[in-house]
Parts: C-alpha cells; structure tokens; sequence
C-alpha cells in the first residue's frame, strides 16, 4: 500500500517530498505535515482525519478514555507535536479498534497502515528496550488490550501495533474491516524499516490466513491470498538480502536467563535507497540500534504449538540442562539475519503444521469447507516456498538458533521433520488436489534438498510413492502425477546417477530406489490391456517438457496459488492408455538422461549434459525458476566409480543373503558368515546382525531364535542380552521385546523367549513390583494371551477385565499385583494393539457378492477408495514411526547422512546392467501393442538410446537383447503382418547401425541380416521371386504404402550408407562387419542355393565394402582376409555353379585390385588373398569350377604378372592342387600354364621366393600316375630345372659364384633333391620312380662335390635315410595304399635306393666317412628283418660295402663295423628257445592256427626284430597258440638270419683284403661274437630233451629241431680265422698268439671230441657237416711248430687215436695220417724227410 502522491512519503533515506512543494520553507511545511523523530515527515492529514472521525463518533462520547486520548492526539498533531510520541498518537486509534464498532475500525486501521507506510513507528521501537515478542494472546487467552496496554512498559510499540491490528479480526468480523486488516498486516510485515519478528509476525500471518478462511467476500479471499503470499516471500526473501548487515552483540547476560536479542535495523542499515542530503542519520550508527524484545525463544516458537507438538522443538538441540561456560556466561553475536532466518523458520514451520491437520469425510469431498481450503492453501504457501526461496532452505550460512539449549543447526536440517511428517500425511491423501501438490513439494524436496535429505527421501519413495505406483487401489490419476514428477527427475542425469550412487550402492539403504523405479516404471509402460484408443482421446503427457500454469489473479476458491514450474497434469491420468504413454515417456527419458551422462563426458557439468538432451525443459525452467534455482552443487565427495562398483556388489550379496534368511534362515546365516556380512559365527555378532539389519522377515527371525539347538538359544539370549529395557515400565519393555521379531506360535518356542524376557527385564529394572522374575514371565505370557484375545478377528468372547485380573492372582510369589497395574495393562494393550512397528495390514479390495441386495448395498460406495484409505493410512502411520525413529538416530549421532556426488560417466553402466530388462520390457510391450506412430516412435527412440548405452559399454548380453529384439519388430521375415511401424522400427536399426557401427560387434549380423531381408523385401514387390519355392505355396505381400516406403529414399540411402560407411568403421569393428556380413551371405546362399536364381545380395555386398576398404592399411586387411577369404573357401565350393562362378569372380576382380597395389619383400598378403582359388581347385569336383580357376590365374598372370610377389606361391600351390584332378583337360591346362611360366618368369619366381613352390608343383605332376605322360614330361621338367638353376644370377649358384652357403643349399639345392626324394617315396608310376632315384643319386655324384658337409649332412638326414624309414617303424606304411604296392616298392624303388646309397658312400667316401654310423646302422636294420629277401639285401649291401671300401677303412671304423657285426648277432640269437613256456602243453591240444602272413609269403613286408636276451618268460601260463606259433617263426628267422650272418663274416674274413687290413683285436671281437653263436648251437644242440619237448608240443615240426648247420658253420670260420691268425707272421698278430691259442685249442678239442661221438648210423648228416671242420683242425695242428706240438700232444693224440676206430672220410683219413707222421718225427719214431 503506498500513500497519495500528493503527501510526502517517509522514506528510509531522508525527506522525499512532492515536487510540487520542494521549494516551501520549512515553516509553511510544518503547518500541513509532521515530522517523525528522526526526520522523516508524515501528513497532518492522514491522522487528523481518522482522529475527527473518532472524536465524533458516538463511541467516542461513550467513551471517556477514548474521547480524552483522541483529543489529546489531536491537539498535539495540529499543533504540530507528535512525531516522536508515538505512543500518544496510537492511543486513540487502538482504543477505537476495541470499540468493534466498524466505522471505527476502518479509519483507524487505514490511519494505522498508512503511518506504517510512512515508517510512523520505527523510530519509537528502536528506543523502547521492551521486550519481544510480547506473551502470546494465544497463550493468553482472557488477557484483553487493555490489559496489555497496562503492561505497555514491556511490550514494544511495534509488537502492541500487530496485536491491536489482529485483534480487530474474529469470525464475525465485517468484510470491510477484515479487508483493512489484510491491509494494515501487509503494509506492517511489508515494511522496508520496521521489521516484526516471532510471535508478532506468526500471529500477522495466521490472521491474514485467518481472513482467507472465515471471509466470504471473494475479493476478501483474493486479498487475503495474495497478501499472505507476499507475506510469505517477504520473510524469505529478506533473508537473503540481510546478509550483509553489521553484527551487533548482545550484553552478557547469565546463562540462566539468557534470550536472543531481536534488534530493529536502523533505516540507514537498510540498502534500498540512500538519503537526499548527503549527511548521515542519527541512526546510522550501530550504537543507536536497541533490543526491541527480550522474550525467550522458546516461548516464541511454543507460541503457535499445541501441547503435544512442543517436544518437536528438541530437534533444534539436545534438551539438556543449562550449557553455560565455566564462568556462567555465555557471548552471543546476532544479526538481523539470523533474526530473519528464524521467522522464516517459524513460519515455515507453522505452515507444515497447518497442512498436517487431518480432513475428515465431509472436508474430503468439499473443496469449499474451511478444512480442505485451509490445508490446500498451507499446502501452496509450502510450495511457494520451496520453489521460490530453495536457495535459503539449503544455504549452510542460514543458521537457527536454538533459546533453550544455545545449539544451531542449519536451516533444513530445522524444517526437514516437520517438511517430512507434512510429505507423509499429504501424499497419501485420496483428495487429489492435496495429493497433487504434495507429489510437487517432494519433486522440490528431491531436485533441490537431495543432498540434505538423503534418508528422508528413501524413506518417502520407499514407504510412500513407490508403493503408490505399485497399488492396483491407488487411481490411475496419482500414478499419473508420480510419474510426472519421476519425469522430471529422470530429465536430470546428475540426479539420477546420484539417486542410484546413493541409495542402490549404499548397504545402508533399504531398498534399491532406482532399480525399484525402473522396475515399476517399466511395469506401468507394458501394463497387459487390449488397448485400442484413438490418438484423439488420450492427449500427450506434459511428464517429459513440463509447462507452467498460466498465472493470473483468479481467485482461487480451494486455495490453490500458482506456482512457477507447476506441471499441469490435469490432462494426464485419464486413461489407461494414456498412463502407459507417460510410463514410455518417462522411460525413454531415462535412457536419454543416461546417454547424455555416459557418453558425453567432454561436455562438462551435468547442467550443459541436461541442455543437450532436454533444452525445452532448461528453457522452461530458466523462465519459471522451476529447476536451476534447485539444482545445487553436491558435496565435494571423491566420485570412485570401483568404490561404488565393490559397494553395489556388497549390497547385492547383502540382500542375496537376506533373501536367503528370510527363505532359510539357517543356510542364511552360513552365507552370511561365509560373505563377512556377520564377522563371526558367535551367537552375539549373529544377534547385533539380526537386530540391526533391515530386510530380514521378523517371522523368520523368531523362528530362527525359537528353535531348540544349542546355537539357536544362545543367539536368543544375546539377540534379548542386545535390548535395553532399563527405565521402562513392563508393558513399554515387553511392546519392545516384540516388536524386534515376530513371536513364533509353539508353546515351547514362547516359553523360552518368555523366560529369557522376564530374566533380562528384572535385571535392568530391579525397582519394580515383581518380586522375581517368574512373576514378569507369567504376567508377559498373560499379557500376550490378552493381545492376542483382544485383537484377533477369529476370537468370539472376548477377555474381560475381571478375567484378566483373576488370571493373574496370587503370581507375585503368592501374591496379587496391585489392581491399578494390571488394568493399566488391560487398557493399553486394549486401545494400542502390540504389533509390529513396520507392520500394516493388508488390505484387500472388498468383494461384492452376486444378487440385487448386495448391489443395493454397494450403491454408491466407491470400494477401490475405500481400500487406498484403509491402505494408506497404515502407510503415512508406519513412515511417520520411521521418520521419527530417524529423527532420533540422527540427533544421536548429529552426523549427516554423506551423500555421494556424481561426476563420473562410468556409473552408466552398472546402472543399465541392473535396470535393462525392466527397459526392454518397458519398450518392447507398447511397441508391440499398439500402432499409435506417436508411442513408437518414443519406443525406437528409446530403442536408440538403450542400443548405444550397452554399445559404448560393450554390454554385450544387453546390446544383442535389444537389437535383436528391435530387428524381430522389423517383420522383415513376415512380410505379409508388416505394418507402417514395422517400417519405423528398419529406419531405426539402420540409423543405429550407422551411429553405432563401430560398437554392435556381435549384433551386426542381425542388422545385416534385415539389410539382407529388406532386399528381399523389395525384390517381392517389385515383382521378382514372389513364389515360395520350398513351400511350394504364394508369400503374403506387404501393403502398398509399405512396399513404396521401402523403397523410399530413406530407406535406401540408410541401407547403402550401412556399407558405404564402413569405410570408416575402426579396425576391429570392420573385421566384426565383415564377419557377421558373410554369415549372412552364407545363409542367402544356402536358403536359397537350390533354385536358379540364388541370392547373392550380401555377397556383392562383400566386394562393394572390399572397394570401399582398400585402403585400409595391411594390418587390418590381414584380418579382413581371414574371415573373407574363409568366406570365399565355403562360397565358390557350394554346390550352385552360378553361386560358384558368381564367388570366383567377385574373388578375381578383387585380387586384381589387390595386385595392383606394390608388395614389399617378405610380406606375404598376396599368398593370403589367392588361397582361396587353391581350396576351390581342391575342394570343389566341379571340372568347369575348376577350369574357371585356372582361367582367373591365367588373366592374372597375364595381366599383373610384373606386380607379383607371394603371389607366386599360392599359384604354384593352385597348379599343384590342379595335377591330383581327374580331368585331364584340368591337368593338362595346369601343366601347359606351368610350363610356360617355368621357362618365362623362373627368374621373378626364384626373385620372390617361390622356387620351393615351383619344384613342390612340378613333383605333383610327377606324381600322377593317370597321366604317365605328363608324369615323364614332368620328371624331365624336374631334371631340367637343376641346371636352369645353376646358370640363373638370381640363384648365385653358377660356377662364378662358386662359395655359396648353406642358405643357398638350402633355398635350391634342396628343393630340387626333395623333388626327387618325393616321387621316389610317393610316386605311384614305376618307371617315374626310377627315373626319379636315378636322377636323385646322378645329381648327387655330378654335382655332389659342391657341397659342404653341412649340407650333406641335411641331405643324408632329410633325403637318403628317409627313404628306408618303412623298414624302422610302421607309421611310414600308410602311404600305401596295398600291402602289394609298398611290397613292389620295397623289391624295386628301396633295394635299388639301397644298392645306390651304399655305391653313393662308396663314391663319397672320404666326405661321408663322418656319416658311416648312419649307414651302418640302416644296415642294421635293413638285416634284422622278418623277411628274407630284405636281409638277403641287406647283408649282400653290407659285405660289398666293406670290401669295396675295406681299404678306407681305419681301426677306428673296424671297431664301429664290428660292434655292428656285434649287434646283429645279438639280435638274431634266438634265445627263445630255451623259454619253459614254449614246451607247455596246453589243454585240448592245439587248434590250428594260420598266419595271415603266410598266404602272402612271396610279399615283402618290413618287420623289424627286436633284440631278445636269455631270460625266460615269467608267465608261462599267458602264453598262447597264437603266440607260441608268432614266436617260434621269429626264432626260425632270427637262426636264419645267424645262418646269413656266419656266411657273410665267413665270406668276408676269407678275402684276404679284408683279413689283411682287420685289426687282430676286431678279429678276436668278431670271434667272440661267432664262438657265442658256435656255443649257443652246440648247447641247443645237446640238450635233446628240450629239442625232443619243442618237436612234441609246437606241433608243426616234422623232426626233431637243431641248429647243425649254424654249428657247424661258426665252428669252421672260428676254426679257420683263428688258425690264420694264429699263423699269421704279423707282430701285432704274434703278440696275439696266446689270446688266439686261448681261443682255439678248447674249439679244436670240443670239435674233435664231439665228432669222435658221432654215430655213422644215425648220424651221418652230422658226420658230413663236421668233415670238413675237423679236417682243418687236424691239418692245422699239424702245422704246428714242435714246441707247440709237443704241448698239446697229450691233448690231441688221444682224440686223434680214437679217430682211427672210426669210418671216417678220405679226407680226414689223410689228415690223421699227417698228423700220426709228425707224431712220430716229434717223439723220434720216424725220421724227418
């Protein structure tokens, strides 16, 4: 209210006067004006005016004390006094306000607010040191203004001024009146100067509210609404702009009467305008301000407060006693800005108070009853509040203080209780006008007090809004506004990724908030209904860009006030349809909220991420004031995104273990322990965890402490030990006791916790009626059985109250507790039901039963009401026992919650792990449903966002969910259910494929594969492959409209830009396109590889990328290869030839392109890129296939022959594949394309390393046995290329170079002699291999004289002995095809190698001296063979090695060829023989047992002998037929074999070249060897029971087995080596002498014994053998010298005697002759001739 113009206006600054009396003399002003004590003038007119209509009212005559002060005023104004006695001049006007006259009261509250208006009382307050606020008339009932007038002297004008303003107003006030009330308060809480604190300003407030209430003039209500609204602003807004005032300090006052001082700012303190002159005011200066009050504070804030509401002032402070220092004294600062921070506090308390009181029915359904007006309006002026003045509400620097215990706390940690109690009684509120601004004050609460109010806000959304959402009886209209707000706070990504850092990874918090709203957001999207609305009936949801209410100056009958940023949701809720629109829309802004804080992390704070993903919503909020003004700063927290990570995973495995109690509770407790959630298993940590954890089921509890174990009860004792019952009376401890788990039903169960209760509770409250504890246990018992009696519904006849008191008689050790205390009991437990304290029942939808009365009965009962009723009163009740069990933590332990800022992207991805299933269902149910365009589109966009969230995380599970679900709604694969957002859903995937390329991986194919479909797609409508040829039935066609948007320009570009832009994929995401796009390809061809037209769209498309990406660098085309060129192995192999020659030369025009491109030495990606034309040639029978490949080879020799490199190689390889096919024209074609490029390119192919490659395909050819023309062609091809390669510079092997190295060797020479070694191992043509060794072993002697050693030690390793691996071990057999083929190759290819070999070391000796072990040793084993012939061979190589090189030979060598005649001995002795269990007889006899071996005995087969010793085999039972028969033929060859052996080394000794160069010690080594075998013989021989046993039980001997000949053999070799040595004039053999004579006289002695033995009837083949051998005895003795004839006469002559009885031969007739002769010249009986 602002004065007339025409006056002059009082104004903090100075004198501000009209213009058009500036210039007057001060004098002539004074006559019309007044001036105020410190200078400041008010109109004469204004209070002369209002006191004439006092003073002639009737009133006034009525009225001495009136009409006296009026006058008195009057006189002292028109006189020109008055300004500084205030007091006098307000005397008359408060009378006349008591008079409740209204003429009265109209002039004098106008008088009143216009001297307001010109800071009339300022001055006079500042100098009164009364007290304020003055005693509250509330408090004060009966006291009346007169009364305090009386006690004026404590009371401040300002305080007596409000008092006598709001007096004026009661119930029956007039309208006028009450409008000059409105006006007097506003211009009084208005004013710039005079400032009304605590109780004077609740008191103004609450009677403009009053006035807005009790009037019923609209205008009134109008005024009255936006007064307290002003009202309302300016006390917050104060606050802000009182920051800066000068601090004053308050006296030292005793602590015992201390108060906050309230001070009146001076008007030059006060900066909105200066003074006119430029000299300061008397009241400038700090020291003129004085106390205006000194009122204790709790008197001020009790001022409003009922009885029962006063304890909620202790969260101010802890209610302690005195906090004085030490000296009793305690120093205080103020500032007018704490004093304005308290009223706002008070005031803002008083509102929560005035929306917390209850609506009954009748309030409920009128909108107009003071009730249900008085809480709408309480409910806004919160609102307001929050919305306009957030800033304040969270500033740390707003600080209240508390009168009675001197703490300070911030300002919202003062409001949050009562914020929060006013939250949970409102947003339960069926009425929906109160229900909906309540959902608007927690958006407030959440968008800006987040970070102050953390467990407040879990506890709202978990008790309240959550539930609400999740309630079939809650109304679509309140789920609507929730998710209006939950819009909104999605639509901020800090806010989100901090409600989930916050209360998901914090252990501490009940419940995961976020994925719980996901969850149930997602459930409201894909609510199951049959859907069908048009668009026209369900407008948008404003959730995602909220609007503001237009604001205009209506009144509002219900009390609502417009408030900036007010979402309006009076369209949204309608319908079912419509509250799954907003669920979809409140989740795809999720996901954008998510992509912008993941995946924009360059773009600084979390401000800009949400002006680029919701601009409109920025813009409206900077407008409104609606979010900026909210969102603060979060607490500098260090933002771990592996701490929050372990966290989450900890909470998890926390409710994993919980749910596993609450199931099991026994198992639970071991995975709790196990986890180290309990930190041991003693029964007190379990106790502490059953106690303090949220979550665990309170049945389960009890159940787990009833149980009977052990364990079980000593966890209940310390679970009991864990409650404090000191200080409580019994029923307090026992609701106590049972609130902390739900008490089992078997008596045994309650008798334990009974008894431990009693013990616990006697023990901590010794001073107590009960003489001992079994009185607690049975009155506890009693009182339980009273509970249950009194409040279960199944209970007919109730317990009373003489039943009780006789139940419990004489149970205090006989005697009766006293009566008053047991009805005490009986009354509580009566009103107050022990329950649980989170319990609330469960409600359930009342049910109508069939028939008209029941329908009459139901008429107008609205039962889904009824039941949210019942439902959430339980509600607001159990989150009211939380909040103030919170409050009470929290002021024990005055630690805030710490609340976790979001500053990291990373927290993304743990947030959609959890939540992307309630996200695809979310979308993909409404996708699915319906055909709205508008509601698809949100689901693909929300599609989008979901893809490229799981893309920049490599969520690979989530990314393959969500894009094969969006490809499933493509219906490409049923074409003929297509509809227009089918077509939506392809532009989606393609537009994802094109933004997110570079992440899909995996989920490319099933892009690719709609790519594909879409092709097909088009192909059907265009015309082309309408028949389902395998289905042999007509494919349904999509509508026309959708046939034309397939082919539309968008489409089309999308579909293109898929592969045009892979060129710009990263290397790995190319080689995961690539992949998927050929498994795609595989899949067109293979549906579609039987008809005539296959498809081959991704195939093509496979070669479009390849153009696209050639310039992709080596390294990532090596890659590429790898997956396209297995691709081309399986695609030009299928059994289509169009699909064939279609591959073949999609692969031709690539590999052109890739010749053209230069190939650095040593690189190898042309080889790469060409093996696909060798697995065709390979893999594909196809003759025409075929000849296309070498056709393509062809072109590309001819066209890019001066660019290849290893390219060479592969082809070779081609060629080579090309010689094994069956076509001849394929051969032949090969074969003439090698030919010519080994006489035109040899050089560029040995330049580029493919020399290898061109003898290895050459040899192929060599190797066909269909084609011997070609076979012999190519073999001499083979023997060309060896002196090609000589005089080729590029080989360095010419005689000008002649130093080459083993690499050279290596690189030509090698090659070249394996090609050879090849064909003679594996050729299949006779003749060719023949060729082959004989050109093997001719190179080698031509040009072997060029090779290092080195190199022929590879060649002897790699190439010679190779050739005889068959005869070492078996694995080499396989290469045959027949035993016929590999018994031919022995006879022919390997003897002839053999004989070569052995003529090769002959020709090379002194180069391969140093590999003779090598050769001996394939000897070796070449003899010791099964079969015959290979021995024969082997032997016969043998001997005629040694004596064609016996002369090269060293002692050196002598000793390895004996100790090789050492071995083979060893090897062939049978020593089997003498085995006992070759003579077992086996039961049954012996069944004929035929060897396979036998029917083939003309084949040869390599069977290597093993050496045996002498020992006997130890199980002889194990020995079979089978066996027996196996062993006896290995002892007939390994005799055979000694047999060859003794004719080898007989043969040999006797060539004189041989004996002559043989050391003597070899000689006597050798002659072991056979005297070994002589003796082996021999004993076989003699022992005719063994021999007798082998004939009878063998079974296949004819005669008696022996071994005569190798007898009779060895004995005459030793008998005529050992004689020449003896003989031997040699020195090294005379030195011998006597080792020889050791030697050969017991040999001659048992040889003329044994023949002398012999029996000419029986034994005449032994007699022939022996002749001869005993015919060199005798001759050699007689060649004795006379001294060793002499010593041995007595020796031999008898044997020689016994001879003479005899028949013996001629020739051993004529020996003893000789032998008798020289007996006879010896001992003198003959003279010598």
């Amino acid at each position: 209210m602002q004065p007339p113009s025409t006056e002059t206006v009082g104004s903090e600054g100075g004198n501000l006067q009209s213009p058009s009396r500036a210039g007057l003399p001060l004098s002539t002003l004074h006559k019309r004006s007044l001036t105020v004590s410190r200078g400041q003038t008010v109109s004469v007119v204004l209070i002369s005016s209002a006191l004439e209509i006092i003073l002639g009212s009737k009133e006034a005559k009525r009225s001495a004390p009136l009409h006296d002060s009026a006058q008195k005023a009057l006189d002292m104004i028109r006189s020109g006094q008055g300004g500084d006695k205030p007091h006098e001049i307000f005397e008359p006007l408060r009378l006349a306000c008591e008079t409740r006259s209204e003429k009265l009261m109209i002039a004098s509250l106008d008088c009143i607010s216009k001297l307001i208006s010109y800071s009339f009382f300022a001055g006079e307050s500042s100098n009164l040191p009364l007290s304020s606020p003055p005693p509250s008339p509330a408090l004060h009932p009966r006291r009346s203004i007169g009364a305090l007038q009386g006690s004026s002297s404590q009371t401040s004008l300002v305080d007596l001024v409000v008092h006598t303003i709001t007096s004026c107003h009661s119930e029956t006030t007039p309208e006028p009146v009450s409008l000059q009330v409105v006006k007097a308060l506003l211009a009084l809480v208005l004013s710039p100067t005079i400032y009304v604190h605590h109780s004077s300003l609740l008191k103004a407030v609450r009677t403009v509210y009053n006035v807005f209430l009790l009037s019923t003039d609209p205008v009134n209500q109008m005024v009255a609404q936006g007064g307290i609204t002003q009202m309302v602003h300016h006390i917050f807004a104060r606050c802000g702009t009182s920051k800066l005032d000068d601090v004053v300090e308050t006296p030292s006052v005793s602590s015992d009467t201390l108060s906050t001082s309230v001070y009146v700012t001076p008007k030059s303190e006060s900066r909105r305008s200066l003074p006119v002159s430029g000299h300061p005011e008397p009241g400038s200066s700090m020291e003129h301000a004085q106390p205006l009050s000194e009122v204790t504070q709790e008197r001020v804030e009790n001022a409003l407060l009922s009885s029962d509401e006063r304890a909620s002032l202790s969260r101010e402070g802890p209610a302690s006693g005195s906090t004085s220092t030490a000296n009793g004294h305690l120093h205080r600062v103020l500032t007018a800005h704490d004093m304005f921070v308290k009223d706002a506090f008070l005031v803002f308390r008083s509102l929560c108070k005035l929306t917390m009181k209850p609506l009954n029915s009748e309030s409920e359904h009128d909108p107009k009853s003071h009730a249900m007006r008085s809480k709408l309006l309480s409910l806004h002026l919160v609102l307001t509040v929050l919305n306009s003045h957030m800033q304040l509400i969270v500033d740390p620097a707003a600080i209240i203080y508390s009168a009675s215990s001197h703490d300070a706390m911030t300002f919202v940690q003062a409001i949050s209780q009562h914020l929060c109690l006013c939250l949970s009684r409102n947003a339960v509120s069926p009425v929906l006008q109160v229900f909906e601004v309540s959902v608007e004050i927690f958006w407030r609460v959440l968008s800006g007090m987040r970070t102050k109010l953390k467990k407040e806000i879990e506890v709202l959304l978990h008790e309240i809004f959550i539930p609400i959402m999740e309630m079939r009886t809650s109304t679509l209209k309140q789920k609507a506004i929730i998710l209006a707000m939950l819009s909104r706070l999605c639509q901020d990504p800090q806010a989100l990724v901090e409600l989930y850092l916050n209360y998901d990874c914090d252990s501490e918090a009940v419940d995961n908030i976020y994925e719980r709203l996901m969850t149930v957001t997602s459930k409201i999207a894909s609510l199951p209904s049959a859907m069908s609305q048009s668009k026209g009936n369900d407008p948008s949801s404003p959730a995602v860009t909220p609007q503001a209410k237009a604001q205009n100056s209506t009144v509002h009958a219900s009390g609502a006030i417009p408030v900036p940023g007010l979402v309006d949701t009076s369209a949204v809720g309608l319908s079912e349809g419509q509250l799954k629109r907003q669920g979809l829309e409140c989740l795809v802004s999720i996901l954008r909220s998510l992509v912008a804080w993941g995946t924009n992390m360059g773009k600084g704070p979390a401000d800009s991420i949400v002006e680029a993903v919701h601009p409109s919503l920025d813009r409206a909020a900077s407008s409104s004031g609606n979010l900026e003004a909210f969102r603060q700063l979060t607490p500098d927290i260090a933002d771990d995104p592996t701490r929050f990570e372990n966290a989450k995973q900890k909470k998890t495995a926390l409710l994993e273990g919980i749910k596993k109690f609450n199931f099991k509770p026994k198992r639970g407790i071991q995975y709790l322990v196990g986890s180290g959630f309990i930190s041991s298993s003693s029964p007190s940590d379990i106790a502490r965890f059953l106690l303090t954890t949220d979550g665990l089921n309170k049945a389960m509890i009890g159940e787990y402490l009833g149980e009977g174990d052990e364990v079980n009860v000593a966890v209940m004792h310390a679970f009991v030990d864990l409650l404090d019952f000191r200080n409580l009376d019994f029923l307090a401890a026992l609701r106590l006791f049972l609130q902390a788990f739900r008490l089992p039903g078997e008596a045994q169960k309650i008798d334990r916790f009974m008894l431990k209760f009693a013990e616990r509770y006697i023990a901590g409250n010794p001073h107590t009626p009960f003489k001992n504890a079994d009185t607690a246990y049975v009155l506890a018992y009693s009182t339980i059985m009273l509970n249950t009696d009194a409040h279960s519904p199944q209970v007919k006849h109730r317990m009373t109250k003489t039943d009780f008191i006789r139940n419990n008689r004489s149970i205090n050790d006989g005697e009766d507790l006293p009566e008053a205390f047991l009805l005490a009991i009986f009354d509580e437990i009566q009103n107050n039901e022990i329950r649980m304290k989170d319990e609330v029942d469960i409600v359930n939808l009342p049910v109508t039963g069939a028939g008209i009365a029941n329908a009459l009965a139901n008429v107008g009962r609205d039962l889904q009401k009824e039941a949210y009723i019942l439902q959430s009163s339980g509600m607001a009740n159990k989150t009211e026992a939380l909040f103030r069990t919170l409050m009470r933590s929290q002021r024990r332990s005055r630690a805030a919650e710490q609340f976790f800022s979001a500053s990291h992207f990373v927290h993304v991805r743990p947030m959609f792990e959890v939540a992307w299933i309630s996200f695809l269902a979310g979308l993909s149910g409404p996708l699915q449903n319906t055909d709205d365009l508008e509601v698809v589109d949100l689901c693909l966009d929300g599609f989008k966002n979901a893809i490229r969230i799981a893309c920049f995380f490599d969520l690979e599970l989530q990314r393959n969910a969500f894009v094969t679900t969006l490809a499933k709604f493509t219906f490409l694969n049923n074409l003929g259910e297509m509809k227009a957002k089918n077509m939506e859903a392809i532009k989606t995937l393609l537009d994802v494929a094109v933004s997110e390329g570079n992440n899909l991986k995996g989920s490319w194919r099933d892009v690719l594969s709609c790519v594909s479909q879409l092709e097909h797609m088009q192909l059907i409508t265009s015309g082309v492959d309408v028949s389902d040829l395998r289905k042999g039935r007509v494919r349904k066609l999509p509508a026309e409209e959708l046939a034309n948007e397939s082919r539309s320009t968008h489409i089309t570009v999308a579909a293109d830009m898929v592969f045009s832009f892979s060129q710009y994929l990263s290397g790995t995401a190319i080689v995961d396109f690539v992949r998927s796009l050929c498994d795609v390809s595989w899949e067109e061809i293979q549906s579609s590889g039987l008809s005539q037209h296959p498809r081959l769209f991704s195939l093509q498309k496979l070669v479009e990328i390849s153009y696209y990406n050639m310039n992709r660098i080596r390294l990532e085309w090596s890659n590429l290869w790898d997956i396209l060129g297995e691709h081309f192995n399986q695609v030009c192999c299928h059994s289509n030839l169009h699909v064939g020659f279609f591959a073949l030369d999609s692969l031709r025009q690539l590999s052109m392109r890739f010749l053209e491109k230069e190939e650095l030495p040593h690189f190898k990606f042309q080889k790469d890129f060409l093996k696909p034309f060798e697995h065709t040639m390979i893999h594909n029978p196809n003759p025409d296939i075929r000849d296309m490949v070498l056709q393509c080879l062809q072109q590309m020799i001819q066209a890019r022959v001066q660019n290849m490199r290893s390219g060479w190689r592969t082809m070779l390889g081609v060629f080579a594949a090309a010689s094994k096919v069956r076509t001849e024209r394929i051969a032949n074609s090969a074969f003439e394309i090698v030919t010519k490029i080994n006489k035109d390119q040899f050089t560029a192919i040995v330049r580029y390393g493919a020399f290898a490659d061109l003898t290895v395909c050459i040899t192929e050819f060599c190797k066909v046995s269909k084609y011997q023309k070609l076979s012999l062609l190519a073999i001499a091809m083979l023997r060309g290329v060896i002196p090609t390669m000589l005089t080729c510079p590029e080989c360095g092997l010419g005689s000008e170079s002649r130093p080459t190295g083993e690499d050279g060797m290596i690189r030509f020479w090698f090659p070249a002699l394996f090609g050879f070694y090849d064909i003679i191992m594996n050729g299949e043509d006779l003749e060719v291999r023949r060729l082959a060794l004989d050109s093997l072993f001719t190179t080698l002697k031509t040009h072997g004289t060029s090779f290092p050693v080195e190199f022929w030690d590879t060649i002897c390793r790699e190439l010679l002995f190779p050739i005889f691996a068959v005869l070492k071990s078996s694995r080499d057999l396989s290469r045959f095809s027949t035993q016929e083929d590999m018994s031919v190759w022995l006879s022919t290819t390997m003897i002839q190698a053999l004989r070569d070999l052995v003529d090769l070391y002959t020709f090379f000796y002194d180069m391969l001296e140093r590999f003779l072990d090598g050769l001996l040793d394939l000897l070796c084993v070449c003899i010791c063979q099964e079969n015959d012939t290979l021995a024969r061979i082997g032997t016969s190589c043998l001997q005629q090695f040694l004596e064609n090189n016996v002369q090269k030979l060293d002692a050196t060598r002598w000793e390895r060829v004996v100790s090789t005649f050492v071995k083979l001995f060893r090897t062939t002795t049978p020593h089997q023989l003498f085995d006992e269990g070759l003579r077992v007889e086996i039961d049954g006899g012996a069944p004929e047992v035929t060897d396979p071996n036998d029917s083939q005995a003309q084949t040869i087969l390599p069977a290597p002998l093993t050496p045996t010793t002498s020992e006997h085999v130890s199980d002889q039972a194990k020995i079979s037929v089978g066996d027996r028969r196996r062993i006896f033929k290995q002892i007939i060859v390994k005799c055979v074999l000694q047999l060859l052996l003794i004719e080898m080394t007989n043969d040999l000794l006797r060539n004189d070249a041989v004996y002559a160069t043989m050391p003597p010690d070899q000689l006597l080594r050798l002659m072991g060897v056979l005297d070994h075998s002589y003796q082996f013989a021999r004993m076989f021989n003699d022992d005719k029971e063994l021999r007798t046993g082998l004939w009878k039980h063998v079974g296949f001997m004819k005669h008696l087995p022996n071994l005569l000949k190798q007898e009779s053999s060895s004995a005459a070799t030793l008998v005529h080596v050992l004689l020449r040595m003896y003989f031997d004039e040699r020195p090294e053999h005379q030195s011998a002498r006597p080792q020889i004579a050791e030697r050969l006289l017991p040999l001659a002695l048992n040889v003329l014994s044994d023949y002398a033995k012999l029996r000419a009837d029986t034994q005449a083949k032994n007699i022939t053998a022996w002749t001869p051998v005993v015919t060199e005895v005798i001759d050699g003795f007689c060649r004795f010298d006379n001294r060793a004839f002499a010593k041995y006469l007595s020796v031999v002559y008898p044997i020689c005697t016994s001879l003479l009885a005899r028949d013996v031969a001629p020739e051993v007739r004529l020996g003893l002759k000789a032998y008798f002769e020289r007996v006879g010249y010896t001992q003198g009986i003959m003279e010598a001739p």
